[in-house]
């Protein structure tokens, strides 16, 4: 039968058993996780360096956020060879490309204080290469003293304002905005006309003299 009117709706199953399919719990199941996790892989952090870049589209582009990996032209720029990094905890993209200078400085800025704060334990027992960090070092991170547990909030993204602020003590009380700007406007509007009418007239006077 089809529905007209002001009928009721056929075969409504509007009370299901809900509350049979909730899993409750499982903010504290997470929360365990991932302390169980950082113990397992401590002392090094739980996640992996990430570079900066832009959000896409017009819209979003002002903001910055956490990348997939760096490129291979940031890890070059740095010093860091490529089969390296994923090894010390930077995550490396080899897909991505620097469009922009500013990209690339900022991104190599950034593994450079990385490894500037990076302390690599060497890989066997009293057998150091090049790049290991001290004994010293090694023994203080061991107890705790220098341990981080996320990379992301000691070197955190960060977005800054795009304008800056202007001090409002530098435009005149009494000054009307609005007509200024009006003005503004006429004067660019006819800037053209204007400046041919007065060529026109200099041409009359100079035929004048004539």
């Amino acid at each position: 039968m089809a529905i007209k009117h002001n009928q009721q709706i056929q075969k409504n199953h509007f009370h299901k058993d809900w509350q049979r399919y909730v899993r409750a719990g499982k903010k504290k199941s997470r929360r365990d996780a991932r302390a169980k996790k950082a113990a397992a892989v401590a002392p090094r952090p739980v996640d992996k360096l990430r570079p900066v870049v832009r959000c896409p589209t017009v819209k979003y582009n002002r903001r910055v956020r956490p990348g997939r990996g760096f490129s291979l032209a940031e890890l070059k720029a740095a010093g860091i060879p490529r089969k390296l990094a994923p090894t010390i905890g930077i995550s490396v993209d080899p897909r991505r490309q620097n469009i922009s200078e500013e990209s690339l400085k900022a991104n190599v800025e950034r593994l450079q204080e990385y490894r500037k704060r990076l302390i690599l334990f060497p890989r066997r027992n009293g057998k150091t290469k090049s790049g290991d960090a001290s004994a010293e070092d090694v023994k203080a991170a061991k107890k705790g003293e220098n341990l981080v547990k996320a990379t992301s909030s000691v070197l955190p993204i960060v977005n800054k304002p795009v304008f800056e602020e202007v001090a409002i003590s530098s435009v005149e009380a009494t000054e009307n905005a609005y007509r200024v700007l009006r003005d503004q406007r006429a004067e660019q509007r006819y800037a053209g006309a204007r400046a041919k009418r007065a060529q026109i007239k200099a041409d009359e006077a100079e035929a004048k003299k004539k």
